[in-house]
């Protein structure tokens, strides 16, 4: 008995691998390595399937690091955001992140005094960027993801997932 599909199914899994230019983070405790790369290495696992009728702007996954300031308060150190792909196998993507500013240096040593440095209530801005434009960040370094990608019934809905369908499309008759 063959059923069609009503939605499809993404399944990632891999590890955010390691960030250069980011000092310090909260989820898995890490320091700098003592090599000239200088890079944290996490390898901290992730895993996560996403169900759905229409991949428009996602799937995507969106990092927030936090450490600590020199007064011991959890601070931002970076944020970032990628897109993640259709097509099923091994993935690398390197994330640039950035850390919000403030507008003055009013603002800046205030923040700075107080422990409460600029940061996104929501990690929804990071993922859509709109409203960002006005806000003003700084390059944080870069941070490296690897994962696997595996699909289910992305064909059924019509969707083209893998280069040799690019290359080789389906023909369809006009009705």
């Amino acid at each position: 008995m063959a059923s069609s599909a009503s939605v499809f199914l993404l399944n990632v899994n891999g590890q955010i691998e390691s960030a250069e230019g980011v000092e310090e983070g909260i989820s898995q405790i890490t320091s700098k390595n003592r090599g000239v790369r200088q890079a944290l290495v996490w390898n901290f696992p992730i895993e996560i399937t996403f169900k759905s009728t229409n991949p428009y702007g996602w799937p995507q996954i969106v990092v927030s690091v936090y450490g600590p300031d020199v007064f011991g308060n959890d601070v931002v150190r970076g944020y970032g955001a990628v897109h993640l792909p259709f097509t099923p196998g091994r993935h690398k993507r390197t994330i640039p992140m950035f850390v919000p500013e403030s507008s003055s240096k009013l603002q800046k040593f205030t923040s700075w005094f107080m422990g409460r440095r600029p940061e996104f209530t929501d990690p929804k801005v990071v993922a859509q960027g709109e409203g960002r434009e006005v806000t003003r960040v700084r390059s944080q370094g870069f941070l490296t993801l690897s994962f696997n990608v595996v699909t289910k019934d992305l064909k059924k809905l019509g969707y083209t997932n893998s280069s040799a369908d690019f290359q080789n499309p389906p023909i369809t008759s006009n009705p």
